[in-house]
């Protein structure tokens, strides 16, 4: 049996939150190597570089502090050096900086490596949809699954019980991803569905801006419970319309409605899209002042759909993504952001539902 040597490409907060995870499963299941490397982007905080602090103290002060990570998880500033040799690769970071990324690996991994995307954003434009995890795949010549969930960090550090969706295109590697994530507070369920549990992660951060500017105006549950619901809607009819393959199920998994829901009332998104009501600070001041170096992906996504739908003329079927798009970027008032929403039913847009159990057996 061949071992895998898992690397972890990214060290925000989402990020140490799964190399607890991972540094764990590998030393529990034989087909791991025992040590983990993850790649850190290298910064100073309080005068030491956060790998050394990461390397020593087992902590990451910035991203995720007071969780203590395995011992095993060693912070590598290079990406190259991170990933030399490795053969499971786990890309969670900004969508943002994932081209330059590959780029650096490109040419310099195994023949049998293969990865797993964690990172909630997709590549949009007028041209068309560029899905992170074919662009991970074409760049690095590998198969890529996809992973997505109601997993806010600091719940998932804290072991708060929670679930995950795995999406994969080969079966073997979905067995093989379940084993590296599922714990007894975090579980896995594996789907044969890799773009639909992707674009749920993406979409759903929209709905979370919407829900964030209903909060900061004060409209209450009534309208926050809308908002979902249309939601998910518009989520669903813009995979089905724009992706082969996606099925219907998967916006019953954890990555579609159990995750835009938390995202709604919890995530980075929405707080930050309420404080952009109460404040009227635009969101690239808010993003700096409130996120400690994270990044915002709602409001990037919001402007990438918004290019790709009004290039097809589509923007009024999807009213409620435009209407977030407007707000951030047309200077549109918040209180418009209920105005003309209901769901826009298209010839073709609605499947019937199959029994989700036996489409989705549990592996």
């Amino acid at each position: 049996m061949t071992t895998e040597k898992v690397c972890i490409i990214g060290s925000g907060n989402w990020g140490s939150a799964i190399a607890k995870i991972i540094g764990r499963n590998v030393s529990k299941h034989a087909e791991f190597s025992t040590e983990v490397n993850m790649w850190v982007y290298e910064e100073q905080v309080n005068g030491r570089r956060l790998t050394e602090i990461i390397n020593t103290d087992h902590i990451n002060v910035k991203y995720l502090p007071g969780i203590k990570l395995p011992e095993n998880v060693i912070a590598v500033p290079d990406v190259k050096a991170a990933a030399a040799n490795a053969t499971t690769l786990v890309f969670v970071l900004p969508h943002q900086f994932i081209g330059s990324i590959c780029k650096q690996l490109k040419g310099t991994l195994p023949p049998n490596c293969k990865a797993i995307s964690l990172i909630k954003g997709v590549s949009v434009n007028a041209d068309g949809i560029s899905m992170i995890s074919d662009l991970i795949s074409s760049e690095l010549d590998i198969e890529v699954s996809t992973l997505s969930g109601a997993n806010i960090s600091s719940e998932v550090a804290e072991e708060n019980f929670c679930e995950t969706t795995i999406g994969y295109r080969i079966p073997e590697h979905g067995h093989l991803f379940k084993k590296l994530f599922h714990t007894e507070y975090f579980h896995v369920n594996i789907v044969p569905d890799v773009h639909g549990v992707e674009m749920c992660g993406a979409l759903k951060n929209v709905v979370a801006i919407a829900a964030g500017i209903v909060d900061g105006l004060k409209l209450g549950n009534n309208s926050k419970a809308a908002i979902i619901r249309i939601g998910l809607m518009e989520m669903k009819k813009f995979s089905e319309s724009f992706l082969e393959g996606v099925a219907v199920e998967t916006f019953f998994e954890s990555c579609g409605v159990a995750d835009l829901t938390t995202t709604c009332y919890g995530g980075r998104n929405r707080k930050v899209a309420e404080a952009f009501v109460t404040t009227g600070k635009p969101f690239d001041v808010l993003e700096k002042e409130m996120l400690n170096g994270q990044k915002l992906q709602g409001t990037i996504t919001a402007k990438e759909v918004n290019e790709f739908l009004s290039a097809r003329g589509l923007a009024d079927d999807f009213p409620l993504f435009t209407r977030v798009y407007q707000v951030c970027y047309e200077n549109l008032p918040a209180k418009y952001i209920t105005h003309d929403i209901e769901f826009v039913k298209t010839p073709g847009a609605a499947r019937p539902v199959t029994n989700t159990a036996a489409y989705f057996p549990r592996l």
